[in-house]
C-alpha cells in the first residue's frame, strides 16, 4: 500500500496537510501535486488546494491554485476524474475561474490527458507541449 494511503480510504494532502477521501478526481488532484512539486519544482506552500472564489455572486472552488512568490495567482488546475474527458466544457469552466484570478496558465487534466493553455496578452489561449517549471510561470 503506498505509504500516502491509510486505512480508511483517504490519502494525504500535502498542501492542505490533511488526510481526505480518496475518491478518483483526488487521485488525480494529488498525482498532479506531486508532479507539480517534484518535477517541476513548485513549492507546497504556494498552492492552494479547492481555494474558493466567487463567481457571478456563487462560491465556486478551483482544484488547485498556483501562487508566485508575491502571493500572486499564476496556474490554475482543473482536475476531473480519469473517465471525464478533457473537453470543451471543461477549458470553459476553467476560463470562468480565470475572469476572477486572472493567471497566465492553465492546467486541465484527468490523470490520463493534459491539457497546458497559455493566456497571451490578446487573452486568447495557446496550447503549450508541457508546463512551465515554476520559475518560469
Amino acid at each position: 500500500m503506498p505509504e500516502c494511503l491509510n486505512h480508511s480510504g483517504e490519502v494525504f494532502d500535502p498542501v492542505r496537510r490533511k488526510w481526505v477521501a480518496q475518491t478518483p478526481e483526488e487521485e488525480v488532484r494529488q498525482a498532479v501535486i506531486k508532479y507539480l512539486h517534484e518535477k517541476k519544482g513548485f513549492p507546497l506552500e504556494l498552492m492552494q488546494v479547492e481555494g474558493a472564489i466567487t463567481l457571478n455572486g456563487m462560491v465556486r472552488r478551483c482544484d488547485i491554485v498556483v501562487y508566485n512568490g508575491e502571493m500572486t495567482p499564476k496556474m490554475i488546475v482543473e482536475c476531473k476524474r480519469p473517465d471525464v474527458a478533457i473537453t470543451q466544457k471543461v477549458a470553459d469552466q476553467a476560463c470562468r475561474y480565470n475572469t476572477v484570478l486572472q493567471v497566465p496558465w492553465l492546467l486541465l487534466t484527468n490523470g490520463k490527458q493534459s491539457l497546458v493553455l497559455k493566456v497571451t496578452e490578446e487573452s486568447t489561449l495557446q496550447q503549450v507541449a508541457e508546463v512551465p517549471k515554476w520559475g518560469e510561470l
